[in-house]
């Protein structure tokens, strides 16, 4: 049975035991073991690390707690609408898309969720490790958070493995070694998650310089099927190039583009399209031509 929305579920309890499993080790074990906590460098890696540790924890909380968007109960959409040059309709029958479950119309980019039970603006996917959607309102919030964790996983497999080299001579003349086993075990859970998030993280920058939601690469991988299949060449509607699809999702702010709290661009509701800069390019054209004659 799926957990609801905003509460503490087993991968979240996982989630933060690895983040303090992985801290302790890394800080109180590989650290002193390579560099020492005595030395400026020691001092340096170990603050480094907590400020990373602690960004993760607190973009963790936002991504969990956040609300991806809800579509707003009087939401019609205006097919006379001149700002809205395209409305997304059903495959099936051409209808503007209609949510049966909610009651209500959808907004452009919108999707049911089955575990939130409720539509989610501009949905990505559902993450069962925030027990949260990915939407319109915290996607840049999730993004941010991969992008911390995938960076302290490669920070501290670079210190583990320090850690773990410096201390191989110790134990030998010693002739214990606890500290090295706890240090090697880390790096095992470490690897993988280090591994996934920078994988994530890849795709989602080729998500996001293509502004498209993972279901719509899936839908435009069928899309593309069937233009081709016809003749014709299918065209992402929200591509609006590279820099304008950054904008839409970090903001326009480039100081601001890993600041978990900082907005993104719009409501959920409407998005830019390139068939608006084509609008607006022909129109210029136009006014430009009647000018010169």
């Amino acid at each position: 049975m799926a957990s609801r929305p905003g509460y503490v579920t087993l991968p979240i309890i996982s989630v933060l035991a690895a983040i303090g499993y992985v801290y302790y080790t890394t800080v109180f074990l590989a650290i002193p073991a390579w560099l020492g906590l005595a030395t400026a460098a020691g001092v340096a890696n170990a603050a480094a690390y907590t400020a990373l540790a602690l960004a993760c924890v607190a973009t963790y909380a936002l991504a969990i707690t956040r609300d991806p968007g809800r579509v707003p109960p009087a939401f019609v959409p205006d097919v006379e609408d001149a700002e809205t040059p395209i409305h997304e309709i059903k495959r099936k029958g051409g209808d503007l898309r209609y949510c049966q479950k909610c009651s209500h119309y959808k907004p452009p980019r919108a999707h049911h969720c089955r575990v939130c039970k409720r539509c989610i603006l501009r949905m990505d996917h559902h993450c069962i490790w925030i027990n949260n959607c990915v939407g319109h309102e915290n996607y840049k919030i999730f993004l941010i958070f991969v992008l911390y964790v995938a960076t302290a996983s490669l920070y501290s497999m670079v210190l583990l493995i320090g850690g773990a080299v410096h201390i191989a001579p110790k134990d030998e003349q010693s002739g214990s070694d606890s500290p090295r086993s706890s240090i090697i075990i880390c790096s095992v859970i470490v690897c993988p998650i280090a591994f996934s998030t920078a994988i994530l993280l890849g795709w989602h920058a080729y998500l996001i310089l293509h502004n498209k939601t993972t279901i719509e690469y899936h839908e435009g991988v069928r899309a593309m099927w069937l233009a081709e299949k016809a003749g014709n060449l299918y065209h992402h509607p929200y591509d609006l190039g590279f820099y304008h699809n950054i904008v839409s999702v970090l903001g326009p702010n480039i100081l601001c583009w890993l600041c978990p709290v900082s907005k993104n661009i719009g409501n959920g509701i409407r998005f830019h399209t390139s068939y608006d800069i084509s609008l607006s390019t022909s129109s210029f054209k136009k006014e430009e031509h009647m000018s010169m004659s």
